[in-house]
């Protein structure tokens, strides 16, 4: 048994990259008429991809998944609003933190702005720019996973909350050194990565399950929109912060 799940996990994960492996070979062979560089390496990558990505999915199916889940319902059975809101605030906090994805961005956006004179090209001016990025970041994702946990409860419209978001995303956007949009905007596609993503919509799930009258379907899924949204306010404040 444990054998068929694996080998359907490999299948399931090259079934996903297929796409992308027909597209590169088309462009490379039709297109460009060469043939693929280093043919053995891309071959072994290509493999470990797959493995990869089929050994991350099952990983998320038998431990993020379940413990979001139970651990959202275990608190909202133990009915503490206050300890549901610390925990959906140090979710969005700690998996923001350490997404990789955002330890990439904040890194080359320290890197460029020392590079254009924004910023002191010292490596410790840099590290703290990166690190004010990641913070503000984080700070807004859970901030975000707190207001989409009371959404839930409360029984909140969400496109109200999300258009009144993008509203001030607009307007932050106008005021806004032009140094940071573009980096705010990509921190809000960054933060819902590999990390933040499985944790945060287990826990959408578990707590709409676990509440009466609450459609997981229905109010369940949202959370994930509320941390692409927050971000980009915030970095955009950061800026006004840091280039005045």
């Amino acid at each position: 048994m444990i054998i068929s799940l694996i080998l359907k996990q490999f299948k399931d994960a090259f079934t996903d990259l297929l796409p992308i492996v027909l597209v590169i070979a088309f462009f490379q062979i039709v297109v460009l008429k060469q043939p693929l560089p280093q043919m053995g390496e891309v071959l072994f990558g290509a493999l470990l991809v797959v493995v990869g990505l089929s050994m991350f999915v099952q990983g998320l199916e038998m431990g993020l998944f379940p413990i979001g889940e139970a651990m959202a319902q275990a608190l909202a059975r133990k009915g503490s609003l206050f300890w549901l809101l610390c925990f959906a605030f140090a979710l969005g906090f700690s998996t923001t933190v350490a997404e990789p994805a955002l330890i990439a961005v904040a890194a080359e956006a320290a890197t460029i702005a020392g590079m254009g004179g924004l910023i002191d090209p010292s490596p410790d001016s840099l590290r703290r720019y990166a690190l004010g990025l990641r913070l503000s970041v984080a700070f807004s994702v859970g901030l975000a996973i707190l207001i989409g946990v009371l959404r839930i409860l409360r029984g909140w419209p969400i496109h109200y909350l999300i258009i009144g978001g993008y509203v001030i995303v607009m307007l932050m956007t106008i005021i806004a050194p032009n140094e940071i949009i573009g980096i705010a905007y990509d921190a809000g596609g960054v933060t819902t990565s590999t990390i933040t993503v499985p944790l945060v919509a287990a826990l959408g799930v578990g707590l709409a399950s676990s509440i009466r009258g609450r459609s997981p379907l229905v109010d369940g899924f949202g959370l994930i929109a509320f941390a692409s949204l927050l971000p980009m306010i915030f970095v955009m404040g950061y800026g006004l912060i840091i280039f005045g």
